[in-house]
């Protein structure tokens, strides 16, 4: 009998009904999901409704009808004794530890280095801080997030960003919203992103799962594709090119969140913003002062040229003038 159950071991495999190789038998140290379900009903009811079943009824990546040991790892020894140190159990493994279980599926990130080195991993925030693995979330088939959906944002409406639900943004952003609440609360100010009323998401801008840039954003240089990913138009190339828009990031002129100003500046007037540079202590560079200073007759005290932008319309970069004048 011995020898019979080690000649059907792990590496027996049984032809699925796809005519795609099923995954290998069990180990014996694995009790089964079934096993789970008595003492776990709850989860149990849950998970058959959330992606991760997919393991559960396919045996992907793990043992068919052993989702749960999938993650949790062999169960024969915790079914018997009911002791949580018989077991995986997340609550009590550290971040790297819980993720390095999540990525052992999860290998389809656009960069798991940046998972390890982004601003979430380095704060010790893991997958399943964000991701609940057994709930049940009927809003969104693929959506695994911890944070339930007000009742007011779940309703279904056509057209949205990229085709994104504005109902899964409204999900993303209040998941984010729990941690990031002085962030969200920037999005009350009168100016901002429709971050709340076109389905745009904190994950439109932000990588949640880790990036080697500042506040994991996915913009690289000159503003790509980021900013320009929506406001195309802005992108260029021009003949006379603003050196900020093409070399800086947008976010020196503007506040991405929300603004007091209408055109979403850092400052609540342009002439503020454009100071910054263009000033008698502009930044010293191999070509000169970063920046010109305002001719002399332009009497910053007096209104009318308190609005640089009213001559200099296309700030943003010219076809035609080297001063970017309308």
């Amino acid at each position: 009998m011995l020898g019979l159950a080690a000649f059907a071991g792990p590496q027996e495999k049984k032809e699925a009904p796809t005519g795609q190789p099923a995954s290998p038998a069990a180990p014996a140290n694995y009790a089964g999901s079934d096993t789970c379900q008595p003492c776990h009903e709850d989860i149990f009811k849950s998970f058959s409704k959330n992606p991760h079943h997919v393991v559960e009824t396919k045996g992907k990546r793990g043992y068919q009808g052993k989702a749960c040991e999938s993650c949790h790892g062999p169960g024969a020894k915790h079914s018997e004794s009911a002791d949580v140190n018989d077991i995986v159990a997340f609550t009590r493994l550290s971040p790297a530890a819980a993720d390095k279980i999540c990525l052992d599926c999860h290998r389809n990130q656009p960069t798991n280095v940046g998972r390890i080195f982004g601003g979430h991993a380095r704060n010790q925030i893991a997958c399943t801080s964000c991701h609940g693995i057994h709930s049940d979330k009927t809003f969104e088939p693929r959506a695994t997030l911890v944070q339930p959906v007000p009742f007011t944002e779940t309703v279904r409406t056509r057209g949205s960003l990229q085709g994104r639900a504005p109902r899964r943004a409204a999900a993303i952003n209040n998941q984010c919203s729990s941690c990031h609440n002085a962030t969200y609360a920037e999005f009350q100010r009168p100016h901002k992103h429709p971050l709340t009323e076109a389905g745009v998401s904190c994950t439109d801008c932000h990588n949640p799962h880790g990036s080697f840039l500042a506040a994991d954003q996915k913009t690289f240089a000159a503003n790509e594709p980021g900013c320009f990913k929506c406001h195309a138009n802005f992108r260029g190339p021009f003949a006379f090119e603003h050196a900020p828009v093409r070399f800086e990031k947008c976010t020196i002129c503007h506040e991405p969140h929300g603004s007091a100003n209408p055109r979403m500046l850092n400052r609540h007037e342009v002439m503020l913003n454009c100071l910054e540079c263009h000033s008698n202590i502009g930044v010293q560079s191999q070509r000169g002062t970063v920046g010109g200073i305002p001719p002399a007759f332009h009497d910053l005290r007096s209104p009318r040229y308190r609005q640089c932008t009213v001559c200099h319309q296309k700030i943003h970069g010219s076809h035609v003038n080297k001063d970017f004048l309308r």
